[in-house]
Parts: C-alpha cells; sequence; structure tokens
C-alpha cells in the first residue's frame, strides 16, 4: 500500500473516480445487502459507492494500520443515482484531530453527476488510528473490551424519540456477504488472517455495511424522501464481527416543516442479538 499520505493535512485532495452506473453494479450491491428495492429499476441505491473513500487510504490513512477503527459516519443525499448515468466522484481531508490517545482523520467524499455537475451525495468518513507506540502485536478489540465496556458507567438512554417506530430489517453477516461488501481483495473485513495481522481476532465487519442496513429501514419508509434529501449521523459503537446477526432499527423523533415540505427526524440503532449496539445516531428524510 503506498502510505505517501502520511502526514495527513487538512486540505489535501486523494483522488477521484469515474464510473458508469449499470444494472449489474445495482444488482451486486441489492444482493450483498439483501435490499432488493423496486426503486432499483430506475435509480441505484443512495449508499452504492458506501466505500469510495478507501480507495484513496494511501492518501488519508495514517502510517500505522495497526488497530485502526471507524469511528463516525456521516451521510447527506442530495439528488438520486439514476441508474445509466456516470458518476465521478472527489475525496478530500476536511480535519484532523488528537483525542484520548488516538489519532483523528475526516475524509469527505462527494459524488457528482458527471454530466452536469449535480452534487449526489457527501459521505464524511471519521477515521481513528492508535499511535505508532501502540502497536504491541496484542489484540486491540476483543471479548475482554467488550465485558469493559458493558461494565462502565451507564451512558444516557436511546433512542429517546417516542414516536412511531419504523420497520426494521434484520441481517446475518456471513463471509459471503463480508465478501461482497469489502472484497475481492484479502483484508480484515474478509479474511481472518489479514484481521489478526491488524489487531483483531477475527473478521471486522466493515462499518459501512450497518451504516448501508440504516439507509434501507429509512429508505423502506421514506422512499425518494430518504433518496433526494436524506440525512444520517451515526457513531460505530462497537465491532460487528463476521457471523453475527443484527437487526437496524428506527423510530421518528419529530416532523419539522422544511419549505413546503416535511423533515422526519427519527433516531437510528443497529443492534446484536444479545442487545449489544454496534452502531446509533440520527437520520431523517423528506415526508
Amino acid at each position: 500500500m503506498n502510505l505517501k499520505g502520511e502526514p495527513a493535512f487538512v486540505g489535501r485532495h486523494c483522488g477521484s473516480n469515474r464510473y458508469d452506473v449499470t444494472p449489474e453494479v445495482v444488482a451486486f450491491y441489492a444482493d450483498a445487502l439483501d435490499d432488493p428495492s423496486p426503486l432499483y429499476r430506475d435509480v441505484a441505491p443512495a449508499l452504492l459507492y458506501h466505500s469510495e473513500c478507501y480507495r484513496f487510504v494511501g492518501e488519508w490513512y495514517l502510517k500505522n494500520l495497526f488497530g485502526n477503527l471507524h469511528a463516525q459516519q456521516d451521510w447527506e443525499l442530495f439528488a438520486p443515482i439514476m441508474i445509466g448515468s456516470r458518476v465521478r466522484s472527489r475525496s478530500t481531508i476536511i480535519d484532523r484531530w488528537s483525542k484520548r490517545g488516538r489519532d483523528y482523520v475526516i475524509n469527505e467524499t462527494d459524488l457528482f453527476d458527471d454530466a452536469d455537475g449535480r452534487l449526489l451525495v457527501r459521505g464524511r468518513t471519521f477515521q481513528s488510528f492508535l499511535p505508532e507506540s501502540g502497536s504491541d502485536g496484542g489484540f486491540v478489540v476483543d471479548a475482554s473490551t467488550a465485558e469493559r465496556k458493558r461494565t462502565r458507567k451507564a451512558r444516557p438512554p436511546f433512542p429517546t424519540a417516542t414516536g412511531a417506530d419504523l420497520t426494521p430489517t434484520r441481517k446475518t453477516v456471513d463471509e459471503r456477504r463480508c465478501w461482497m461488501f469489502s472484497g475481492p481483495g484479502r483484508n480484515y473485513h474478509t479474511d481472518r488472517e489479514q484481521a489478526k495481522k491488524l489487531g483483531f481476532p477475527n473478521i471486522v465487519v466493515q462499518g459501512m455495511m450497518t451504516t448501508c442496513f440504516v439507509s434501507q429501514v429509512m429508505q423502506d419508509s421514506f422512499g425518494m424522501g430518504w433518496i433526494a434529501g436524506g440525512k444520517m449521523s451515526v457513531k460505530l459503537t462497537n465491532v460487528l464481527w463476521v457471523d453475527e446477526t443484527v437487526t437496524a432499527y428506527g423510530k421518528v423523533r419529530e416532523e419539522v416543516a422544511e419549505g413546503t415540505r416535511t423533515r422526519v427526524h427519527c433516531d437510528v440503532w443497529v443492534e446484536k442479538e444479545d442487545a449489544t449496539r454496534v452502531l446509533l445516531g440520527t437520520a431523517s428524510a423528506l415526508g
């Protein structure tokens, strides 16, 4: 891997790509995520290019990859990605800081319609890294780490929304799904040995996948009001391992006038069968 991007600095242009949005690409996403929406006859999933930022990791990742974690993900959806169109991406470092023994870098990746230049989707990926002195060869996240998290002081209750429940979606993330989402190469999201090299005892399910599960919940409830106008800001709070089952939930918090439309604000979260939360935050769509 080319790591000439170290040290990363705010304002760095990380790269750009162009893609043809074909029915085959959309069908592959729908199969990988088990998301067979009828909308996909004409428009692509809003998060079809969920991992575009990772195509430029050599430009914005820090040097020490041991124990790096996806900490937070924000999405803003401005217009539909039309099947048959061509899109262009642009990746930029927009912030960097240190906190509690970790270094954080935010990569902003924009997706444009290549024909007319319209901004379609904006993603902000918050990645955290250990300092080089933190690479001791052990596991950075394991069962004992999870136990320590459970015994910490209780956090404020979540969700606090009291409105209607959105229809949840339940997924089992097996190796095939990991490969389809994070492959085809061998990495810590697809291969156990690669995961161990980076300080994890098993395959780590890519954090972007759980944001796609939330996107499916929002899309199933709001349709085009999610695809063109949706927003999401979520924290990834626990590691999801291969072969675990999770359910993505949403609950309406409030409805607020937005011009001639109404924006529906929701609490969203994804949890394992033992109620461990792996993601929580907020999302909204135009009603």
